[in-house]
């Protein structure tokens, strides 16, 4: 097996392993802004159900009365009863 128009198998590894490393250090403030990401994801969005009021999820059958666009889809059973 000829390896002279791709080098050597370990020439190879040490090529890749030069390519993952970063060329330069990143500074606190950008890892600190990076790390900082997750704080600044916001609460999904609630619409009131307009048959029973409550919050539901956005295109969501409500389920505290079981409606989506206004039609019954779902028989909503109580706890207490079971």
């Amino acid at each position: 097996m000829d390896h002279s128009e791709h080098g050597s198998p370990v020439e190879i590894l040490k090529q890749e392993e030069k390519m993952a490393n970063p060329t330069s250090r990143h500074t606190r403030s950008r890892r600190d802004m990076r790390r900082a990401t997750w704080m600044k994801t916001t609460a999904p969005n609630l619409n009131l159900c307009p048959e029973c009021q409550e919050p539901k999820l956005p295109h969501r059958i409500c389920m505290s009365c079981g409606t989506y666009n206004k039609k019954k889809i779902l028989e909503v059973v109580d706890k207490d009863s079971l």
